[in-house]
């Protein structure tokens, strides 16, 4: 079933960052090996896919003071610790992102007549899973 966006939680070491106005998702791609050889006469070359990489994950929104999900993602960038992170979908799609991710980026921006706004970087380690959606995840 399709949806909207309305309803998607961002979950960081088991807590759900508030204030969110965009998650780009996960991207993942693959290199592409050139397996072409002298017995091909076709002109065209032949490819198999090679190493899967997982682009960073950008989220921006709104600053809490309050929140505990936004204060986690500063704490981490301070750290360096790789935490379990997900991304639930509306309960419509019932699917979640699950993998590890470790921040890289935490910025705040502030302009007149504008909320305070916040944007973070996760930099996604090995493979993400893409699933059903077991139960309602995270606290917030």
């Amino acid at each position: 079933m399709k949806s909207n966006s309305v309803g998607t939680k961002l979950i960081v070491d088991g807590k759900t960052v508030g204030g969110l106005t965009s998650i780009n998702g996960i991207d993942i791609n693959a290199d592409s090996i050139d397996v072409s050889d002298l017995s091909n006469t076709t002109g065209y070359k032949e490819k198999l896919p090679g190493w899967k990489d997982v682009s960073d994950l950008t989220a921006s929104g709104f600053m809490d003071g309050e929140d505990e999900g936004q204060d986690e993602l500063y704490t981490l960038l301070a750290s360096g610790n790789v935490v379990d992170c997900s991304i639930v979908l509306p309960a419509k799609i019932g699917k979640t992102w699950s993998f590890k991710a470790g921040v890289i980026r935490f910025s705040t921006s502030i302009d007149v007549n504008d909320a305070v706004k916040f944007d973070m970087t996760l930099a996604v380690s090995g493979q993400p899973v893409l699933a059903a959606t077991q139960q309602a995840q995270g606290n917030g």
